[in-house]
């Protein structure tokens, strides 16, 4: 078993302009998120977000991070979400079990001292992409099931970009600290996410692109300031880290989905503040 964690530092607006396509790439996208047997994340210093991938096959998982972060367990001082890309499996939450079916989630507390994840299948194994933020109280864990998640119907076929959000942790239906999750499905035809774009100052917010329609999709993220946007190229699986002052929007070759994570020092799921089209550089 690979355990793998890499920091990423914040930046200004400044900085990024001045980022050559290896340096932005280097300093915003995660390229390898999920490995058989394997755990690999991100420390990002925006937020101080957590995020990537834990893979079981024939062995069981766990994150343990404690002189890394200054804490006798991981989440001492954290709470953790997770949805579930791969096969089916199961979390075990200070002893409970809990079987997860492919795309759903879980909310879990800030003080949950062991979290182990599981494959059912070595053949099929399940992704689980985790992502964990800065908490300062305990709320009560949650099963997240992909069939009781909040669906939000979005966009139309004339601007390419009919899709469906899934809400898994919201602040309008749960108690958490800062974490908010959720999953994006386009419908086959449609390309375009979050454009009109927007940026909110008050939280940031990662992207992990997958489940692409065709083995040959690429997507394009976009990001940036408005005046000064940048682009990624993406394969399947990757995530890409968007500062507070940054859009975030993507476009692809084929449809695909998205699982966008946020936290910060506002939770309305609509305080954004909305760009127009005409002022995008």
């Amino acid at each position: 078993m690979a355990f793998n964690m890499v920091t990423r530092y914040a930046h200004s607006p400044e900085d990024m302009d001045r980022f050559d396509t290896e340096q932005l790439r280097s300093e915003f996208l995660m390229e390898k998120i999920f490995s058989a047997g394997d755990i690999y994340l991100t420390y990002t210093y925006n937020d101080r977000m957590i995020f990537g991938g834990v893979t079981p096959t024939t062995k069981p998982l766990e994150i343990k991070l404690d002189k890394q972060l200054g804490v006798d367990f991981f989440l001492q001082r954290r709470e953790l979400g997770f949805i579930n890309i791969g096969g089916a499996g199961s979390v075990t939450i200070d002893g409970q079990e809990e079987h997860i079916e492919p795309h759903d989630g879980y909310y879990i507390s800030m003080g949950t001292k062991h979290v182990i994840f599981a494959s059912d299948s070595a053949d099929k194994p399940a992704k689980f992409y985790v992502v964990s933020t800065p908490a300062h109280r305990a709320y009560p864990s949650k099963k997240l099931a992909y069939k009781d998640s909040i669906s939000m119907p979005m966009g139309d076929q004339e601007h390419m970009n009919k899709r469906v959000i899934h809400k898994y942790i919201d602040a309008s239906t749960m108690d958490t600290c800062q974490l908010q999750m959720g999953y994006t499905v386009l419908e086959p035809g449609n390309s375009w996410n979050t454009m009109p774009a927007h940026t909110h100052a008050r939280r940031m917010e990662t992207y992990l692109y997958t489940e692409f329609g065709d083995p040959d999709t690429r997507v394009v993220h976009f990001m940036g300031t408005p005046d000064h946007t940048k682009h990624i190229f993406l394969e399947p699986d990757q995530a890409v880290v968007n500062p507070s002052f940054s859009i975030h929007c993507g476009v692809g070759t084929t449809n695909y989905a998205f699982i966008w994570a946020m936290c910060g020092e506002n939770q309305t799921y609509s305080d954004m503040d909305q760009v127009d089209m005409h002022a995008l550089r």
